[in-house]
């Protein structure tokens, strides 16, 4: 009996260790399709024993399980949504991690002639005009809302048969685009790691305006005692290290970087 109770014991220690060593992490589908946490994830938990279960959601859901303290940190890719979350008082900071650019997509025919575009605008404005199919993430997410301020920008209403939300992560945004050969806004990291691309390439990137950065906010332990601030504390610590710096640096797929490191160490 008494072996038995030494067993037990034994095994809730160890149960409360391997539980106080998860961190649930909130990201987005575009830096989950992208594939780097395959290679960021096996890394941190060998250097610092963190366990880093993902969400993998828009940044709009990220906010949300944020705000009510389903998650530790977010890592997300929205500057607004980010400052209205540490406005509320449910982040502690924010610390940029890392940078890519958004794209545009398109049929290799490129019939609204994006590759002659001079902006962003411009390349939305073609679309429009030309009524060529164009599929919208339509989920929230940090993605989507980059592309609801295009629109804007260039005073337009997307609306009509042309125009397809699909409420959908990147992956599936993009199968949907590929299936239709329609033009789609996407990160270059998804893209690039996207596999059924079928008639689909690149028709438009390079305005500065697509800049598309990352940034690690934790959750405020006083708004949620709950969370695990100890811990997101150390993954910050890792995810500014040289170690993921060069990890971030160096993946690529095809010879192409997929993302560049630039959290202020």
């Amino acid at each position: 009996m008494k072996r038995l109770l030494l067993a037990a014991i034994a095994s809730i220690t160890l149960t409360g260790m391997a539980v106080a060593d998860e961190l649930k992490l909130a990201v987005t589908t575009s830096f989950h399709n992208s594939g780097l946490a395959d290679i960021l994830l096996p890394q941190i938990k060998q250097d610092t024993g963190i366990e880093v279960q993902l969400l993998v959601v828009g940044t709009g859901q990220a906010i949300k399980l944020g705000e009510a303290g389903d998650v530790d940190a977010i890592l997300v890719h929205s500057r607004k949504a980010e400052d209205a979350f540490l406005a509320g008082g449910f982040g502690t900071h924010r610390r940029e991690i890392m940078y890519n650019d958004f794209v545009f997509i398109g049929p290799k025919t490129d019939e609204a002639n994006l590759a002659a575009a001079t902006s962003a605008t411009d390349a939305l404005t073609r679309i429009q005009t030309a009524g060529a199919p164009f599929v919208s993430r339509g989920d929230d997410s940090g993605t989507h809302k980059k592309e609801l301020s295009l629109w804007a920008a260039a005073e337009i209403d997307p609306a009509g048969s042309w125009y397809k939300a699909v409420g959908a992560g990147m992956g599936a945004a993009l199968n949907t685009a590929s299936g239709m050969n329609a033009y789609i806004m996407s990160d270059r990291a998804s893209w690039l790691n996207f596999g059924n691309k079928g008639d689909l390439a690149l028709v438009y990137a390079g305005d500065p305006i697509l800049f598309n950065q990352y940034a690690y906010l934790p959750v405020n332990p006083q708004k949620h005692p709950h969370v695990k601030a100890g811990l997101a504390a150390e993954l910050e610590t890792w995810l500014v290290s040289d170690t993921a710096k060069t990890l971030i640096n160096t993946y690529q797929i095809n010879n192409e970087t997929l993302f560049v490191f630039n959290a202020d160490q």
